[in-house]
């Protein structure tokens, strides 16, 4: 079925339809050639906004941060179907949703959207190695809350996400800046050499079983939907 715009009218003779128990929903999508989910949504914006619900929106939608992440774990706990989170927080479609799930399992930031574009983000800064180590260890004491870290101190999520990944490789000496991580690598003996790599096996392992285990959450997740 090919995707394209339903003006008002269209969307209310669709749903008149289906109200008369003309046709199933499967019925009614194939003779107007609409898919059946955006039928049932069309029906709950007319049930509570009546015409006003079906018409297309010309702005934006604001959505705030909070808002967003509490719909991301809202999914993620397993009581709630995309659909159902949707509605529960008037977010305007269900690929806004997926779009914020894959931007948060990708340790993207969220950040407040108002009129099509997201709040200005913090931007990166220069830091002190001491400032850095203070950054990652309160970013790791609030369960690797980025966002929260980078708020705190005022850096760019981005740097808050890449020091916490080169601490877990490296410990604190990899906080360092290149120049001088360079450095400190180039004197280290063969033996302390073997042993920073096997501090950097033993995380990637760690990376690897949790990511594992947050596959088979989802799984689960999708499984119990079904």
């Amino acid at each position: 079925m090919s995707k394209r715009s339903y003006s008002v009218e269209e969307k209310f003779e669709i749903l008149k339809a289906l109200e008369d128990n003309q046709y199933s929903t499967n019925e009614v999508a194939s003779i107007y050639k609409v898919h059946h989910s955006s039928i049932l949504e069309w029906k709950h914006k007319f049930d509570k906004y009546g015409t006003d619900g079906l018409k297309e929106s010309s702005t934006w939608k604001r959505y705030s941060k909070e808002l967003k992440l509490s719909a991301i774990r809202d999914y993620l706990s397993g009581k709630y179907s995309l659909r159902e989170i949707t509605r529960r927080y008037e977010i305007s479609d269900l690929s806004v949703l997926r779009k914020w799930i894959n931007k948060y399992n990708s340790h993207s930031e969220l950040k407040d959207t108002s009129h099509g574009r997201t709040s200005s983000m913090t931007k990166g800064r220069k830091t002190t190695l001491d400032e850095r180590k203070q950054i990652v260890y309160y970013c790791l004491e609030n369960g690797k809350d980025y966002q929260k870290a980078a708020e705190t101190y005022q850096v760019s999520y981005q740097q808050v996400y890449q020091w916490v990944k080169k601490h877990e490789d490296g410990g604190d000496e990899a906080l360092r800046d290149k120049r001088g991580k360079n450095k400190v690598e180039a004197e280290l003996s063969p033996e302390e050499k073997v042993k920073l790599e096997m501090r950097k096996l033993e995380k990637e392992n760690e990376r690897l079983r949790a990511e594992n285990e947050f596959l088979k959450k989802l799984e689960e997740i999708e499984r119990r939907r079904r």
